[in-house]
């Protein structure tokens, strides 16, 4: 039993998406159908701009989205496979869970980039830069970091808040919220035996209380949103375990915005319900990564390239 994984913010880097284009008329329309849908040209951004662009988050959501699904329709316009005879699940981190569910026929390409841009904008109309912060804590595992988050908070003035955002596996775990209470936990982390507390090149604090505007805007924004029943269940980040139901998506994404991603506890229970091999679809191989420390005897593999793309038609085609 196989799922794919979809990326989330952090997998992009200039250049990504290029030779997919050039090698399957089936990506190069994905990422022609992004640019329309958003009114900008974010492949050539993707392709031959700045960093310190395609890191706006505004940017970075649609365009990982876009090379996610760049892959997926490579798979089933070109080469014609039955991703739902394929497949047991799909799942998507953070951002990702967007890929996934785009994936999994619940929205189309161009609704998927329209929502992850407002996302994006919305996430960072939320907190102004510089008020909050993002923190990796490596080498302790959320009940360790969960108590030094309420302590800094304990600690902070102002009524500052940090909470746990990602709990991506075992000994990875990071923290989001208030700058000066975010610096207050990784110096706590440092003290009680974390190997290192890594500030996060992000420019706002996700998956926090802080992004309580942001939800709001996304509430708004998918109440009026089709949501079709996705092809194989998607394994939310929010409930670490499989979700069907458009309504109940619905609400997850929403809660999502401000909730932590379980993303350790998921690829557990995918493991439990049979899972024996999980493959990545689109940027960079982070997901193959965590999902080895969270669960070595499951089989990983990274498709970006086109001869990954290629590779991985003919086995899913045996």
């Amino acid at each position: 039993m196989r799922t794919f994984v979809f990326p989330g913010q952090g997998s992009q880097f200039i250049g990504m998406g290029k030779d997919l284009a050039e090698a399957f008329p089936a990506a190069r329309l994905v990422f022609e159908e992004v640019d329309e849908a958003l009114g900008q040209n974010l492949f050539r951004l993707m392709t031959g701009g700045e960093e310190k662009d395609l890191n706006l988050t505004e940017n970075t959501q649609p365009a990982l989205m876009a090379v996610s699904m760049a892959v997926v329709r490579v798979l089933t316009q070109q080469a014609g496979l039955d991703l739902a005879q394929k497949l047991t699940f799909m799942a998507g981190h953070s951002l990702g869970e967007y890929s996934a569910l785009t994936a999994a026929g619940s929205f189309d390409i161009s609704t998927a980039a329209k929502l992850l841009k407002l996302r994006g904008e919305a996430m960072q109309r939320a907190v102004p830069v510089g008020v909050g912060a993002m923190a990796a804590i490596l080498g302790l595992d959320m009940p360790d970091v969960a108590k030094i988050a309420a302590d800094a908070c304990a600690q902070a003035k102002n009524g500052e808040s940090v909470e746990s955002a990602n709990d991506n596996s075992p000994g990875q775990v990071v923290v989001s919220g208030h700058a000066g209470a975010v610096a207050i936990a990784m110096e706590l982390a440092t003290q009680r035996g974390a190997k290192r507390a890594l500030p996060l090149p992000v420019s706002a604090p996700f998956h926090c209380k802080l992004m309580a505007p942001a939800a709001k805007e996304m509430e708004t924004a998918l109440s009026s949103t089709i949501i079709a029943p996705p092809i194989v269940p998607i394994v939310a980040n929010i409930t670490a375990s499989a979700v069907t139901d458009p309504q109940i998506i619905r609400r997850l994404l929403v809660e999502q915005v401000t909730g932590t991603v379980r993303w350790r506890e998921s690829v557990i229970w995918m493991k439990e319900q049979g899972i024996s091999e999980m493959i990545e679809l689109g940027a960079g191989k982070v997901l193959s990564g965590l999902i080895k420390r969270i669960e070595k005897d499951v089989t990983t593999e990274s498709v970006g390239t086109p001869e990954q793309v290629e590779a991985l038609i003919k086995k899913l085609q045996g």
